[in-house]
C-alpha cells in the first residue's frame, strides 16, 4: 500500500511539472484587429476575398458583424459572407448565411439582392463546377438546385419588379425552364433508346404538357412519333407527326432522325 502511494505521489508530481512548463511555454493569442475600425475591418475582408482568400475574409466578416451589431454594416457584413462562400464554392454555408440574414431581416432594402445570391448559389450548384469540362448540361443533372433556383428568381422579380438584379433574373429563369423541359427529353430519350417506350411516352409528353415554347418541345414530340410507331399505334403517331409538322415545318428530327449530340444546348454564364 506505501509503495502504491509514493508512486502516485511520484506521478503527481510529474504532472505538475509537466503542466508548469506547459503554461510557462504557450504564447497569448492576440487578435490583430482588436484596434481596428469596422470601416478597416470590412475593406480587409473585401480585400482578402479580391485575392482569393476565402477563409480569411469569411473570419474578418463574422468579426464585423459581431462589432457593428444593429447596424447597416452588419447586414451588409451578413450579405458579402453569403457572397464569400458562394465564390468559394461552399453553397451550403452560403445558402446558411442567407437563411440568416432573411430570417433576422425580413424588411432589409437588400432582400432583393439576397434573393438574388440565393438564386445565383442555386444556379451554379446546379451547373456544377466541372460540368462544362465533363461536356454535361443541366439537363442531365439532378433538378432540384435548378427549381430552387427558379423560385428565388421568381420570389425577387414578383417582389422587387423595378431591382437591377430582375433583367438577369428573369433570362436565367428562362435558362432553367429550358433546361427543367430538356432533363424531361433527356429521361424521354433514355427510355427509347432501351425500347421502354410506354415510358418515353410518358416522359414527352409530361414535357409538352408542363413547358411552353422550350426548345426541347421539338424533340419530345418526335419521340412521341417513334414510340407511338415502335408500338404499332398508328393513329397516335400521325396525329403526333401532324402536330410536328405544323409546330415545326421546318424540323430535322423527321428527316435526319436523331441528332447527334455533339456540344451541349445551354450557354454558361
Amino acid at each position: 500500500m506505501k509503495l502504491s502511494l509514493r508512486l502516485s505521489a511520484v506521478a503527481l508530481g510529474a504532472l505538475t511539472v509537466a503542466l508548469t512548463l506547459s503554461g510557462c511555454g504557450s504564447t497569448p493569442v492576440v487578435d490583430e484587429t482588436a484596434g481596428w475600425s469596422p470601416n478597416k475591418l470590412y475593406n480587409e475582408a473585401t480585400e482578402e476575398r479580391n485575392a482569393g482568400n476565402f477563409e480569411r475574409s469569411a473570419t474578418l466578416l463574422e468579426k464585423l458583424e459581431g462589432r457593428a451589431a444593429g447596424t447597416p454594416l452588419a447586414q451588409q457584413a451578413q450579405l458579402d459572407k453569403a457572397y464569400t462562400h458562394y465564390k468559394a464554392s461552399e453553397p451550403a454555408q452560403a445558402l446558411a448565411a442567407l437563411d440568416r440574414f432573411q430570417r433576422l431581416h425580413p424588411a432589409s432594402p437588400a432582400m432583393d439582392y439576397a434573393l438574388y445570391l440565393r438564386g445565383l448559389v442555386n444556379f451554379n450548384d446546379n451547373l456544377g463546377l466541372f460540368g462544362a469540362l465533363a461536356r454535361q448540361d443541366l439537363s442531365e443533372r439532378d433538378q432540384k438546385a435548378a427549381k430552387e433556383s427558379f423560385e428565388a428568381f421568381r420570389e425577387l422579380i414578383t417582389r422587387f419588379p423595378e431591382s437591377k438584379y430582375a433583367p438577369d433574373a428573369s433570362a436565367r429563369m428562362t435558362y432553367i425552364v429550358n433546361s427543367l423541359a430538356q432533363y424531361e427529353v433527356h429521361v424521354a430519350r433514355y427510355y427509347f433508346s432501351r425500347g421502354a417506350y410506354l415510358a418515353a411516352i410518358n416522359r414527352a409528353q409530361s414535357a409538352l404538357s408542363e413547358y411552353k415554347d422550350a426548345p426541347a418541345l421539338e424533340e419530345a414530340l418526335f419521340i412521341l412519333v417513334r414510340s407511338y410507331d415502335a408500338l404499332g399505334m398508328t393513329q397516335l403517331r400521325d396525329d403526333a407527326q401532324r402536330v410536328m409538322k405544323a409546330s415545326y415545318p421546318n424540323s430535322e428530327y423527321l428527316a435526319q432522325g436523331f441528332k447527334k449530340k455533339d456540344e451541349p444546348w445551354w450557354k454558361v454564364w
